[in-house]
């Protein structure tokens, strides 16, 4: 099996360990920083899943929210494009559900902490109204290329911003709790990969 990990930036980089998966000696991992933004991160995994034939991308990173706490870590199989959303009236698709494809290849189907993601290609200092749980700038890019090349796609983000409250402040610490946070959970995922 081939597991794409795609992150945003080097400070978001968690090396994924699954203890006990069986088969391990056969996972092979590889790691993709994408930069910021939607059109960086979907060329880059476009690109990557074109040479790699990746089995499964895992999106993980940092995250803002508006309704949950610094730390959380939520699981995201439904994603939404603020940016589209706008274009709603002229028929503009802004919403992708990624659940069916990982449930038919039966991967990750135990990770808790569901949440919806919200990505856009700004960054929210201020508190607006948003839907969903989280907000980013990849990883609806990153499920729309995943969805066309028929490759299962999943974001485990954490949070590390409150927004309209402490976007910039102490960032740096920030992402090493959240890199902390990100490692224990895919450490007690296990073998929870495949079923």
């Amino acid at each position: 099996m081939r597991i794409l990990v795609t992150y945003a930036v080097q400070n978001e980089f968690t090396e994924l360990k699954f203890p006990g998966l069986i088969g391990e000696d056969e996972v092979q991992i590889g790691y993709l920083r994408t930069g910021i933004g939607k059109v960086k991160s979907a060329f880059y995994v476009s690109e990557a899943i074109n040479h790699g034939q990746p089995d499964l991308v895992i999106n993980v990173g940092t995250v803002g929210t508006v309704r949950h706490q610094i730390g959380d870590i939520f699981v995201c199989r439904h994603f939404i494009d603020r940016d589209m959303q706008k274009l709603v009236p002229f028929g503009v698709e802004f919403k992708i559900d990624s659940s069916d494809l990982l449930a038919q290849k039966g991967y990750c189907l135990h990770w808790q902490g569901e949440g919806v993601c919200n990505t856009g290609d700004t960054f929210l200092t201020e508190l607006s109204d948003v839907e969903g749980d989280v907000v980013d700038m990849e990883a609806y890019a990153q499920a729309l290329v995943c969805r066309a090349k028929n490759v299962p796609f999943i974001s485990v983000k954490c949070v590390t911003n409150i927004i309209g409250q402490n976007a910039m402040e102490h960032l740096g610490d920030k992402l090493a709790d959240a890199r902390k946070g990100l490692s224990e959970f895919f450490e007690k995922t296990g073998g929870a990969v495949i079923l």
